[in-house]
């Protein structure tokens, strides 16, 4: 009798050891995913702000490139490269609508329905798919 009880003492504990271990395992494997996650976030956050902080230089190249005309295989291989970083530049030409998520109006001109973009004074910037600057336009009612 004496031995039948030590052996179910022990495989409780047993039990209760394996249950702790799997425990453990399981509060580590989540651990190990948080910090993969956080890993991937502070990239990402670095990569933003690195871009955000390019977007003047990029601003002052496009204005180069248009004044001197020996500058355009530089534009050229600028666009490539910007593109291989996942930038690239909101459509604002001259005639697209009005997206308010998309273009920040300085001035609004007409007294029409439509709206739409009449000049670009500066580019926006998509960076990955999201909205990384909105470009900034004037407007022109319809």
């Amino acid at each position: 009798m004496k031995k039948e009880i030590k052996h179910d003492e022990s495989a409780e504990k047993i039990a209760e050891l394996t249950n702790d271990l799997q425990r453990t395992r399981a509060d580590f494997e989540n651990y190990r995913k948080q910090v993969e996650i956080q890993k991937t976030n502070t990239a990402q956050a670095a990569k933003y702000a690195t871009i955000m902080k390019i977007l003047p230089l990029l601003d002052d190249i496009e204005r180069a490139v248009t004044t001197y005309n020996e500058l355009k295989p530089l534009g050229g291989s600028f666009e490539k490269t910007m593109k291989e970083l996942g930038l690239t530049r909101i459509n604002s030409e001259n005639g697209v609508e009005f997206n308010p998520d998309l273009h920040d109006a300085v001035m609004v001109e007409g007294d029409g329905e439509k709206e739409v973009v009449s000049e670009t004074l500066r580019p926006g910037y998509y960076y990955e798919s999201d909205v990384l600057r909105p470009a900034m336009v004037k407007v022109k009612k319809m």
